[in-house]
């Protein structure tokens, strides 16, 4: 059994639009909310992020204030007063001054991220907006065979009992539990597990998914980890 707070299906996934004109940001943001199971929309500049709304709507934007051509503050302007738009803003700034901040809000943002950021603290809050704005009620489980994650107290459970996971550990099959059906990359899991660049080939994620495998064999005979050999690993069917 398997649930996922933004549906199996396409036409059931949050939609998110990022606004930022660093390439590698852009990325790794990109690559961390579509493994947490949202629908991605990238753009590189205020303009290219209007036109992105003139064409569908989203269920939150996620917003760099230096941008190329139109600012940050610009298309807030534009959001909220031009096309009287209530989506919810996060963004993302350099700058964490308090007068900063409360111009934003008066200009219409909800929420304020400090770069640089962590990955999974964006998520959060995310989701908390995305469920204000939709009602939905939050998904704090998941599940596949005997396995439990649960994201609020940050626990791994088999048959009931607490598996002893590092941080990088819990991580892994935290991604692998909300996408059921990905292939993830050694590359992928590196960079989204570590929030880092993944710099060649090396052991690291090898050793981590055996340590895992080595942690649940004790308690479950099934697999639970795929290899898929040349390409990299996924929950096993």
């Amino acid at each position: 059994m398997y649930t996922n707070v933004n549906g199996s299906r396409d036409g059931n996934r949050r939609r998110i639009l990022i606004v930022e004109d660093d390439e590698h940001i852009n990325g790794i943001i990109h690559d961390g909310l579509t493994a947490a199971g949202f629908l991605c929309t990238r753009a590189y500049s205020g303009s290219e992020g209007l036109l992105n709304l003139a064409e569908r709507e989203y269920h939150l934007i996620v917003l760099d204030l230096m941008l190329p051509g139109l600012s940050g503050e610009a298309f807030m302007h534009s959001l909220r007063k031009e096309r009287n738009s209530g989506t919810p803003v996060i963004i993302l700034s350099a700058k964490d001054q308090l007068d900063h901040k409360l111009n934003l809000f008066t200009l219409g943002a909800d929420d304020y991220v400090t770069k640089p950021f962590e990955l999974e603290e964006l998520i959060a809050r995310i989701h908390v907006h995305i469920q204000r704005t939709t009602g939905e009620e939050p998904v704090n489980e998941f599940r596949h065979k005997n396995l439990v994650l649960d994201s609020v107290d940050y626990s791994v459970r088999i048959h009931g009992t607490a598996l002893n996971l590092t941080r990088q550990e819990y991580r892994i099959v935290e991604l692998l539990l909300k996408n059921p059906t990905r292939v993830f990359t050694k590359q992928d899991l590196y960079e989204l597990a570590w929030n880092e660049v993944y710099l060649g080939e090396d052991k690291t994620i090898t050793v981590h998914i055996s340590n895992i495998r080595n942690k649940i064999k004790p308690h479950d005979s099934e697999a639970y980890i795929d290899t898929i050999w040349g390409i990299g690993f996924r929950l096993s069917r």
